[in-house]
């Protein structure tokens, strides 16, 4: 009988610590640094977990206008979620904002919009880590399927995201 029980204590630890190991990620804040071509998704002021990412197909400098396939650079909000979106799933960056709004106004341009961070196009999953090859968004931040799945269930709306050169 004892060693039955010590079996049992022994199962449920094993299975305690599984379930630690997969316990889902929870972010609090998303930084993004164009330079190093990564995502890191943050929880009170750590980093979580890195993703490695593309970009828009002119990723130096801010996003100024509509069609200039920049990915902005400033601090905006995850404010929306798609999960219907024609890559994979996407999360909405509240790019323009007043500012960017303004300085495209001054340049008498569209500051554009429309920018996500996303999954990739459906029907391409199987590219895969390779989509990170070359820079080649419309100005929005791409991981992998597997890897906008796991950034949707860890960050509600309201999250900030933080784009740095």
């Amino acid at each position: 009988m004892r060693i039955r029980v010590l079996n049992l204590a022994l199962l449920l630890c094993g299975l305690a610590v599984g379930q630690a190991a997969t316990k889902p990620l929870h972010g609090d804040r998303v930084v993004v640094i164009k330079s190093e071509r990564t995502l890191q998704l943050m929880n009170q002021g750590k980093v979580i977990k890195t993703y490695k990412v593309a970009l828009g197909g002119n990723p130096k400098g801010p996003k100024t206008q509509q069609g200039d396939h920049k990915t902005p650079e400033g601090i905006y909000v995850l404010d929306s979620r798609n999960a219907h979106s024609q890559f994979h799933k996407s999360l909405h960056i509240s790019y323009p904002n007043a500012r960017d709004r303004a300085a495209a106004r001054a340049k008498g341009v569209s500051p554009g919009g429309d920018v996500f961070v996303h999954g990739l196009p459906n029907g391409y999953g199987f590219v895969g880590a390779s989509h990170r090859l070359k820079d080649w968004t419309d100005g929005c931040i791409a991981v992998t399927n597997e890897e906008i799945e796991e950034i949707w269930n860890a960050v509600a709306d309201g999250t900030p995201i933080e784009i740095r050169p």
